[in-house]
């Protein structure tokens, strides 16, 4: 067993109006000794914004904003922007998240030099309906695992799959923290895998760049749904971390029980060179919803992680709970990377 240390919560919803149901799944960002919080603020209603904290070192909070860091500004978002993850590239932050507008969740992008100010780059997942995306799936892929067809076939089954403006549901978008072969590595999830995408620049990701990766989408797949803890959709969770092993990927894994589904906090190590290999994954989770705060909350049974941030060599986790919460815990690094890795 890995030594998991829960160091509880973090971050609880506040009067403030927009962020007074819920403060959850962080995108993280370490400089030095202090942890910069990018975390998803629900007001009542599920209305979305992006709130700010600070800590110094893992843990003690020193600084929290009383007013959104990032709000909706245009229709695609117009319900909320949510979990976002964060990394830095050459001079550049790029913080992905989801965009909601009331029907469709689409991942997009924004960019910073300072965390201060922004530049929104837009929807940069697929912008295909679900009638479109079943004739390109169907087109040449023939060994997937079915539930690439789910909700084709749920929305066929309620009238729905027809709608134009219906979208793809792609989320988790979560950059490498550098450029892999002179390109972006984007991990994004097609339900119910995660799925790796490689591009020069924004601007390539058109419509005729996604019909062609979903004609070939097996291709595309780092990780599928394995074992029980995650056999009915999985998700990446922060930014992978690069170590001599390999790239470590914490990921969430979403089990179907009869109480419903919980969420639990998965690992794995993809290949340094080609993150499309998986050199091993935990079989268990890595850590589930145990406290009352992960099992009771806006949505039960959700430990949810989005981010991380290293001291000493112990690797701090920063996660979701409950859809309420932000959670931390911690695991030593070495012995996580030497679990994995006698696993392979």
């Amino acid at each position: 067993m890995i030594a998991v240390k829960k160091h509880g919560i973090l971050l609880s919803p506040t009067d403030h109006e927009f962020e007074n149901n819920g403060v959850f799944n962080p995108g993280i960002f370490q400089i030095d000794n202090k942890v910069h919080i990018l975390y998803r603020a629900v007001q009542n209603g599920n209305f979305s914004t992006i709130g700010y904290a600070k800590t110094e070192g893992p843990l003690q909070l020193i600084e929290r904003n009383q007013r959104p860091l990032l709000i909706p500004e245009f229709d695609y978002e117009k319900q909320g922007i949510e979990d976002p993850r964060i990394v830095k590239i050459d001079s550049t932050y790029y913080i992905t998240y989801t965009a909601y507008d009331g029907i469709n969740a689409m991942g997009a992008v924004a960019t910073s030099k300072d965390l201060i100010s922004f530049e929104k780059l837009g929807i940069v997942t697929p912008r295909i309906n679900y009638r479109q995306y079943a004739k390109l799936v169907k087109c040449c892929n023939h060994s997937m695992n079915p539930k690439y067809h789910h909700f084709y076939r749920l929305f066929e089954q309620i009238g729905l799959a027809g709608e134009e403006f219906r979208y793809l549901r792609d989320k988790d978008l979560v950059l490498f923290p550098r450029k892999i072969n002179g390109k972006f590595a984007l991990l994004h999830r097609i339900w119910p895998g995660i799925q790796i995408a490689y591009f020069e620049d924004w601007k390539e990701l058109t419509r005729s760049f996604w019909e062609d990766y979903i004609k070939n989408l097996s291709d595309y797949i780092v990780l599928d749904p394995k074992d029980a803890f995650e056999m009915n959709y999985i998700g990446a969770g922060g930014p992978p971390i690069e170590t001599e092993e390999g790239w470590l990927l914490i990921y969430h894994g979403v089990q179907e029980t009869t109480r419903g589904r919980t969420y639990h906090a998965k690992a794995a190590l993809l290949n340094r060179d080609n993150p499309q290999l998986e050199i091993s994954r935990l079989s268990t989770p890595l850590f589930s919803p145990s406290e009352k705060w992960e099992k009771e909350g806006v949505v039960n049974n959700v430990v949810f992680p989005t981010g991380h941030a290293v001291f000493e060599g112990e690797l701090y986790l920063y996660y979701g709970a409950s859809d309420k919460y932000t959670g931390v815990v911690s695991t030593p690094l070495k012995e996580l990377l030497h679990f994995l890795k006698k696993q392979s």
